[in-house]
């Protein structure tokens, strides 16, 4: 059902860094670009996500209660993709682990313009 989610920055190039490093360890990598945005994923396959400075000129904020949620192979990539992001300088905002009930294990970060994302495993 969802094709992209977008996400604003106050700067492409440094969030280009970071995206490119985590898309990479899930196994794409950038499709299109232009002077504005940045979008990776593989094209015919799952949701893509893209990076963009605002359209309207105004500041890039974070929406409260927003996240954009990235599927991994299994918990070890969970547990890389976190720590890969943490060493770009991403913030933790929470520790891979089992979450509600056993099946589903997660990890939880902000991007350096503080954008929240969570990788998970079901299974």
């Amino acid at each position: 059902m969802i094709g992209y989610v977008t996400l604003g920055t106050n700067d492409l190039a440094r969030g280009a860094k970071f995206y490119d490093a985590i898309a990479a360890e899930l196994g794409t990598s950038r499709m299109m670009e232009g002077d504005r945005f940045i979008a990776w994923g593989t094209p015919g396959g799952g949701a893509g996500l893209g990076l963009t400075r605002p359209f309207n000129g105004q500041l890039a904020t974070i929406g409260n209660g927003v996240m954009v949620a990235l599927a991994a192979k299994d918990r070890e990539q969970v547990d890389r993709l976190h720590a890969l992001a943490l060493s770009l300088g991403g913030t933790d905002e929470g520790a891979p682990g089992v979450r509600g009930g056993g099946s589903f294990y997660a990890a939880y970060f902000r991007d350096l313009d503080g954008n929240k994302l969570n990788v998970f495993f079901m299974g």
